[in-house]
């Protein structure tokens, strides 16, 4: 008896052993991304499959997608073991209907997932053909994709097939034995996907809080200091540029400052060297990017200025026009540096704007960093002509660098400030002859004082 039921026992256990294999192999996969053991999946792709279909077809952005989230072998692994439906987004939606944001966020390496996440819940495992629709309005019909989601299926009065949010725009646009693609109106974007993307944009909105320092105590009033109002980013400096220009070389030869400044609004050192670089292959300017490249504190210097906020229009003269230059104007300490300043203006003007100032306005007075100079502009023969008499330059290369920080103005000569005139015209008048009498001593005029008041002067000649 007992041997009897040991039998039964042990043919239960193996019937019971048969059905849960057999309904794991029918069962999903849990995980969609794990390679699957079975001799199903190692046969190989035909060239009659709907994954091939797929990256030769016209939903050539799917297939990107689809390359760049590494689900080629999955996808081969799918479409060998059940008889798929892909529901494939146009180009049109990927390209310009798609927020930006959200497609650059797919296309993170550190979101690689997500991306897998959103490929696979676009695929069945399971055949739909347009004629397997569920024409019952009343309710949607729910089927599984690859990662364990689901897709609601429905169709409209109006005979619009819907899939989730999406309409249905190309049905059986790509009909396969192993499967079948729908081409649908918009991407479908799972909710996993949808959490995780506004978790990151949420925590890249949160800005760090800066720390501060110790408060400052006013010591005229032993008050706190009120700090100082924030400046927003891309907002003009506060400060004057020449407050904001370090001690020269004749006053304090001290290392020139690093790039960028406390603000970082902009990298102006790269600015410099871009505009460097312009120069030299420009060409007919290589003297003027010499003197940037070996007198290394001034474009520090601008670029420094650059990186603050401020800008820049930089005169330079041409090749023709620095050989010009004799070695007096260059042997004293700091002269190169001194011309340059003197070429550079803290406004940001390029050869429009100068024409129609001073077509407008006939003169102008440029501030240049070479205080307290001045450079005089001008119209002459239908361009722009600086300073005056034989120290003139003409507007020779217009708009040679213009990057809205730093506007390079080619010109034809090297422009020295006006030297201030010292001497005064003094006034001439005719000569005229004087002729000085003698002169008489305090005794004698007191005494012709004292004849005048008696009326005797008259017989004295001293006394007249």
């Amino acid at each position: 008896m007992g041997s009897h039921i040991c039998g039964v026992s042990k043919l239960f256990f193996f019937l019971l052993f048969l059905s849960l294999s057999t309904s794991s192999d029918a069962a999903l996969p849990l995980n969609p991304l794990s390679k699957s053991s079975s001799s199903a999946t190692s046969g190989q792709i035909n060239s009659n499959s709907v994954l091939v279909a797929l990256l030769d077809s016209h939903y050539t952005e799917l297939a990107e997608l689809v390359e760049k989230a590494l689900l080629l072998q999955t996808l081969e692994e799918a479409v060998g073991k059940y008889n798929v439906t892909i529901f494939a987004p146009r180009n049109e939606a990927l390209e310009r209907g798609l927020d930006p944001e959200f497609k650059r966020f797919l296309l993170e390496p550190g979101n690689l997932r997500s991306l897998q996440t959103l490929l696979m819940f676009h695929i069945v495992p399971r055949r739909i053909g347009s004629d397997q629709w569920p024409t019952d309005p009343s309710g949607p019909v729910r089927h599984r994709t690859l990662w364990n989601e689901h897709l609601h299926l429905r169709s409209h009065d109006s005979g619009k097939r819907i899939v989730d949010s999406a309409e249905i725009v190309r049905p059986d646009d790509v009909v396969r034995p192993d499967g079948v693609i729908h081409g649908i109106e918009r991407l479908l974007v799972p909710r996993s996907v949808q959490e995780d993307f506004n978790r990151r944009r949420s925590l890249r909105s949160i800005s760090a809080v800066l720390p501060e320092g110790a408060p400052e105590v006013d010591p005229r009033t032993h008050r706190l200091k009120k700090p100082a109002a924030p400046v927003p980013a891309g907002a003009p400096p506060v400060l004057p540029i020449y407050d904001a220009l370090a001690p020269g070389p004749s006053l304090a030869p001290a290392p020139a400052p690093g790039p960028g400044g406390p603000h970082h609004h902009f990298n102006g050192m790269r600015q410099v060297k871009d505009f460097i670089h312009t120069l030299l292959h420009y060409g007919g300017y290589n003297e003027m990017a010499d003197i940037l490249v070996n007198l290394t504190s001034l474009a520090t210097e601008m670029g420094r200025l650059v990186s603050e906020g401020y800008v820049l229009t930089v005169l330079a003269p041409n090749d023709e026009a620095m050989a010009k230059l004799t070695t007096d104007q260059l042997s004293e300490p700091g002269a190169p540096e001194q011309i340059i300043y003197y070429h550079i203006i803290p406004e940001y003007q390029t050869e429009e704007s100068m024409y129609n100032a001073v077509r407008r306005f006939g003169k102008i007075r440029y501030d240049t960093l070479q205080l307290p100079h001045k450079v005089v502009a001008q119209e002459a023969d239908g361009s722009v002509k600086f300073g005056q008499g034989d120290g003139s330059a003409y507007l020779f290369d217009p708009d040679i660098y213009t990057d809205g920080r730093i506007s390079v103005q080619g010109i034809d000569g090297v422009l020295f400030p006006p030297e201030e005139e010292t001497n005064t015209q003094k006034k001439t008048s005719p000569a005229v002859k004087v002729v000085t009498k003698p002169r008489r001593g305090k005794l004698l005029e007191v005494a012709c004082r004292m004849l005048g008041a008696f009326g005797q002067d008259s017989h004295f000649s001293t006394c007249q």
